[in-house]
């Protein structure tokens, strides 16, 4: 009990003090996991309207796939983006499996997937309400897109933290495809897995107390948002 207890404390003067390895390994996290988010946005909130909004051949067969990649295991991403990158692999010819920029592309195959169900579910919800008052003035689907795009807005910005509280917490893909290299491609969750297998408590809880605070803070945005969009409506 002792012993934890000092690994404790030694982890709060980590944080307080902002040891250069945490910082570094907080820094590298960030801009992965951001990276990711944002690439992942981009692509996730058009795929998601089209699906709620556009009528074409597969387009039941889509959705249910959309929202099964949801749950996609990320080890299994992992070894795909890994066999995809590896010298043998069709891109192996970039160089860039153990880079953040492989990190980066894992999490946005398992991060996307999750924007795109999301928002085609807020947006399918929000054309059954205004379907009949967006015709009216003219606009068919495509035409609304937009619209409700915008009129859906704190709601597609809590998918959108989802999906980074989605990244901020995966291990399993990152590692694979990151090899977790000191000073190169090691973020918080695959150091806290290093750290607590090498015995040194003191790192991994600090950087638990740091994914903790991220945690908190994205909650804390979702709750925000959600109460300036109740205003809103009332």
């Amino acid at each position: 009990m002792g012993d934890i207890g000092e690994a404790f404390a030694a982890a709060i003067r980590l944080v307080v003090g902002l040891d250069r390895s945490l910082i570094e390994i907080v820094l590298l996290s960030f801009q992965v996991n951001l990276s990711a988010v944002a690439a992942a946005t981009v692509l996730g909130l058009p795929a998601g309207a089209a699906l709620a909004l556009v009528q074409f051949p597969g387009r039941r067969a889509a959705i249910v796939l959309a929202n099964a990649l949801m749950g996609l295991p990320p080890v299994v991403v992992g070894l795909i983006v890994y066999l995809l990158l590896s010298r043998a692999g069709p891109f192996g010819v970039f160089g860039l499996l153990f880079t953040p920029t492989a990190m980066i592309v894992a999490q946005v195959i398992l991060v996307t997937p999750i924007i795109a169900a999301l928002t085609r579910q807020i947006l399918e919800d929000l054309w059954q309400e205004y379907e009949e008052q967006l015709r009216s003035l003219g606009a068919g689907p495509g035409r609304a897109m937009g619209a409700l795009l915008w009129d859906g807005r704190y709601s597609l910005t809590t998918v959108v933290l989802a999906g980074f509280g989605r990244a901020s917490a995966e291990v399993g893909a990152v590692m694979i495809v990151g090899g977790n290299i000191d000073h190169v491609t090691r973020i918080m969750t695959t150091a806290i897995a290093l750290e607590v297998s090498k015995g040194d408590l003191a790192l991994a809880l600090g950087l638990g107390i740091v994914l903790i605070l991220l945690s908190v803070g994205v909650n804390t945005l979702v709750l925000v948002m959600r109460e300036a969009m109740q205003r809103e409506q009332g």
